[in-house]
């Protein structure tokens, strides 16, 4: 047998897990301050005194940032060197938790997260491209697994410790674990290597104009498709087109951006121009199934993580900590599965797993739409958020590593910056959806239920104001009815109604997000049918490096 070359082993030792530690870390920080949003959620209404719906823009511009930004962070990245632009946004990150701790108005709460969002645009694809200037073959492909399990884990300590915190002390200091991470991955920067950027490197900013607004328009038309209407212009809105609502046209119009956005690039890759994104990531079908279902499950997952926190901490009004515990089986499993999905790449190709999982996560919303309560620690509830933790788990690492072992690794920084456009614009989306979507089913099920309740006359419902439903608890509502002539018997059957349109709602809005997930499994049956075993080893450094 041959004996291995003495170089390469000393190549091999030089390796050092630290520089990981430092990645993988930076990966817990994003996912830990996405997963803290919804988990400070209660604690933000409080303290600001706004609807659930206002305080979810925290988790809408933060993604919102990152998906508009992010093909222009990785340009910056490779123009200026990863490893200086991953320290400085390190520090622009913590510079954001700040702003989350002394906020003193949601205002300010929001524009802490849309720097943290800025600042991710650049972190997202520097994981990728540093992973690829610091290691190699299996080393190399253990280190990208290891981003979905900090994705996976951080949404498990998240609501557990931000749970406990916001309970005992307040949503407030949850930030400061933010900080203390943010910290402790610019001391680890220093154990990085990487290259020194090349300032020859040109930006395109008409492409990064074209993508930028594009996703603005889309995600400011889906986040306000409910307030602002989602055909005709309500008074909420900021104008109106001839009666129509903004909402509808930002869609229209972000979707046509994004088609300039892809012709401007292919142009520009025909003339032999250096372009925002190289789009040969996506030269077969197979690795746009692959964004496809990205998408999708992303987004999927983004709505549980906006629709629980909100039934059980504005609806039922119990404790962070309630909602931690509710939503411990799902991130758990999400963990757990996103770990050990990779066992089964040798056995099963990716088509497989795919479509397996969006059955798994399909089987579970119907399962959840006939099964869930007003209580959400019944068994059947936990069994099915468990299911939909193994499907999501699977299909978040699975996709990814498509798309990277389909990519040379010159290209590493242009897939970190698709999978950040992509992950960022579909939480966006999905919990902008997910708030539209109930409130549009809430208002539909109150005004079925007003009907059948004739005890509440109409000169009660005309002194709410309907056409500003929002999720609120009984007690609260019992505060605003009490400003009215009502009785207390016509009190209590308000409650009731309450109850059962939010119940109503919540149901018709799982069955609905099934129906989604369904529609994903025709993407995934297009995924490769390879064994992928690991990424493709970079191109040799350059002399000198």
């Amino acid at each position: 047998m041959t004996s291995p070359n003495p170089a390469d082993v000393a190549v091999e030792a030089k390796r050092s897990w630290l520089p990981m530690v430092s990645l993988f870390l930076a990966q817990v920080l994003m996912s830990f301050n996405v997963a803290a949003l919804p988990i400070s959620l209660g604690g933000m209404v409080e303290d600001f005194g706004v609807p659930p719906t206002v305080v979810s823009s925290t988790i809408v511009v933060y993604g919102l940032a990152v998906a508009a930004l992010v093909m222009t962070g990785a340009k910056l990245g490779q123009r200026i060197g990863w490893v200086l632009m991953f320290r400085i946004v390190i520090v622009l990150f913590a510079a954001s938790s700040v702003l989350m701790i002394f906020s003193p108005s949601v205002e300010w709460a929001i524009a802490g997260q849309a720097l943290a969002g800025a600042s991710a645009a650049i972190i997202v694809p520097a994981l990728v491209a540093l992973i690829a200037e610091n290691y190699r073959g299996a080393q190399q492909a253990t280190a990208i697994g290891g981003l979905g399990s900090a994705r996976a884990i951080s949404g498990v300590s998240a609501f557990l410790i931000g749970g406990t915190l916001g309970t005992l002390v307040g949503w407030r200091p949850v930030f400061g674990i933010v900080l203390a991470i943010a910290v402790a991955v610019f001391v680890l920067s220093f154990t990085l290597r990487g290259d020194r950027g090349d300032a020859s490197i040109r930006i395109d900013f008409v492409a990064s104009a074209l993508i930028g607004a594009a996703i603005v328009l889309l995600t400011l038309g889906f986040n306000n498709l409910n307030a602002w209407g989602a055909l005709q212009a309500t008074d909420a809105a900021p104008f109106d087109l001839l009666g129509l609502s903004p909402a509808p046209v930002f869609v229209v119009v972000g979707i046509m951006l994004g088609q300039a956005f892809f012709w401007w690039t292919r142009r520009r890759m025909r003339e032999g121009k250096v372009p925002l994104i190289d789009l040969s990531i996506l030269k077969s079908s197979r690795e746009r199934a692959a964004v496809y279902a990205m998408f999708i499950v992303v987004a999927l997952e983004a709505c549980v993580n906006f629709t629980v926190p909100l039934y059980i901490q504005i609806v039922q009004g119990r404790t962070p900590f309630d909602t931690s515990l509710a939503m411990m089986p799902f991130n758990l499993t999400v963990f757990i599965t996103a770990t050990l999905v990779v066992r089964f790449y040798r056995r099963y190709p990716p088509r497989a797993i795919g479509v397996f999982g969006f059955i798994l996560t399909t089987s579970a919303l119907v399962w959840l739409s006939f099964v869930v309560t007003n209580n959400w620690e019944t068994l059947p509830t936990i069994l099915g958020l468990i299911v939909f933790g193994i499907g999501q788990g699977a299909l978040v690492t699975l996709v990814f590593n498509v798309l990277v072992t389909s990519a040379p690794a010159t290209l590493a920084g242009d897939v970190g910056s698709l999978r950040g456009t992509t992950q960022n614009l579909a939480s966006a989306v999905g919990t902008a959806v997910a708030g539209a979507l109930l409130v549009s089913l809430l208002g539909i099920s109150v005004a079925s239920a007003v009907v059948e309740h004739p005890e509440i006359p109409p000169s009660l419902v005309e002194q709410v104001n309907t056409d500003d439903l929002n999720f609120i608890g009984n007690d609260d509502l019992r505060s605003v009815l009490a400003a009215t002539d009502a009785t207390p018997e016509q009190i209590d059957a308000a409650v009731e109604v309450n109850e059962q349109a939010r119940l109503g709602a919540l149901k018709l809005g799982l069955l609905i997000l099934a129906g989604v997930s369904a529609l994903a499994i025709l993407p995934a049956s297009r995924l490769p049918r390879y064994k992928p075993d690991e990424i493709p080893d970079p191109s040799p450094p350059a002399a000198g490096r």
